[in-house]
């Protein structure tokens, strides 16, 4: 007799790998010591926060005498917040918006759960393309929602059109995106955004209901060689943008995320009403009132002494992996690195490098095998000690074929 549902015992196998990943890191660093293990597992910002968020922190202790100063607001954020968020993000996003067409969540994860709540009826389908972010997948399944995928083409990582054409159906609702793009660091260029949205345009007329272009940018900041992210907003009339400042201000365990509607969505005010009910329903009931303030105070703060730091930790990586005999895409945003794995083998290799005190991640649990996620979120001295490892690992997957 189980203890859990049925869908929660699928859950918690597909989601184990992350779980054993964490347990084999803390594990290898107790019988070896933390200097000796080379984890690139996860995607956690390793960057302290800029001085302005330590500031606002301390400000932020001064006020706390003052009667419900972490009490409850408004289930979509204060006012004074989403005000703030509004002006920076017309900026950023090259269009008007104001504090009606923004509310802030518990993460983004907390902002996909509110959306999907309020536009997925049962059995609609959710659309991402892959390799993608692993938890897509349940946060659709939350609201009873179809996850559905499409492979990219694997040489670019862009969407191939043509079986991404096919796979629009009127079950889809949403077509979720991720760029720059965890795990593989690609950026959508302008001109693909544009034949995606024109894709969702013909078939929402062709089925009578909007089809939803989802854009999660929590590394829209963390962009290289003069890339630019374009903008979803400002080329379709459904879309929808997600996303954080766990990346971009180093503070993702404070779980301060938003989401902006398109101004043009038709009924957008019942749309954002039903939003902001659902952060409420599902349990978030508003977003956490220290990281409103310390949003508030990082709004306009420069992050290039970031984006430095991860171009010069990426081209080291690339040059280690380059050296080490292994194929992979130079990634433009984020930072992640998606090598192919010798052979193709990606559960042999993660095995090979763990042998070398190194962790990564199969590119199963992103909807392409073969492959495998190195986070480059780790020191500099770390990412070059690797260097030998990753030779070796190779050399021993080349063996096993």
């Amino acid at each position: 007799m189980s203890v859990v549902s049925k869908k929660m015992q699928t859950n918690v196998e597909q989601g184990s790998m992350i779980r054993q990943m964490f347990e084999l890191g803390i594990q290898l660093k107790k019988q070896y010591g933390v200097d000796a293990v080379m984890d690139f597992s996860l995607g956690n910002p390793d960057l302290p926060p800029p001085p302005v968020v330590q500031k606002a922190m301390l400000d932020l202790a001064g006020e706390l005498n003052k009667p419900a100063s972490l009490g409850y607001m408004p289930n979509g954020g204060f006012t004074w917040a989403l005000e703030a968020l509004a002006e920076e993000l017309s900026k950023e996003q090259g269009l008007v918006l104001t504090k009606d067409d923004v509310m802030l969540s518990c993460g983004a994860a907390g902002a996909i759960n509110a959306f999907f709540h309020s536009v997925l009826d049962p059995q609609d389908e959710v659309l991402a393309i892959a390799p993608f972010f692993g938890e897509y997948r349940f946060y659709t399944e939350n609201h009873q929602g179809i996850f559905k995928t499409v492979l990219a083409n694997v040489e670019t990582f862009l969407p191939d059109f043509v079986t991404l054409e096919k796979a629009i159906t009127e079950k889809t609702r949403v077509l979720i995106i991720n760029s720059p793009n965890n795990p593989t660091g690609v950026v959508y260029p302008e001109e693909v955004i544009k034949k995606i949205i024109t894709l969702l345009e013909i078939a929402s007329k062709k089925f009578g209901r909007p089809i939803y272009l989802v854009s999660d940018e929590p590394y829209r900041y963390l962009s290289y060689d003069n890339v630019t992210v374009p903008s979803v907003l400002a080329h379709y009339k459904y879309a929808v943008v997600v996303s954080s400042f766990s990346k971009k201000f180093g503070i993702a365990g404070e779980r301060i995320g938003y989401l902006i509607l398109s101004p043009e969505i038709e009924d957008k005010k019942l749309l954002m009403n039903a939003c902001i009910m659902s952060n409420r329903i599902l349990g978030f009931v508003n977003p956490p009132v220290v990281g409103q303030y310390l949003m508030k105070a990082a709004l306009g703060t420069s992050t290039q002494y970031a984006l430095d730091i991860y171009a010069k930790r990426r081209e080291i990586f690339c040059n280690i992996l380059r050296n080490a005999g292994l194929s992979f895409q130079k990634p433009m945003g984020a930072f992640y690195i998606f090598p192919k794995a010798p052979h193709g083998d990606d559960k042999s290799f993660i095995k090979c490098l763990q042998e070398e005190k190194i962790l990564g991640v199969s590119g199963q649990g992103f909807g392409l095998a073969g492959y495998i996620r190195l986070c480059y979120a780790v020191e500099e001295k770390v990412i070059e000690k690797s260097r030998e490892g990753f030779k070796r690992a190779v050399e021993k997957a080349n063996n096993l074929s």
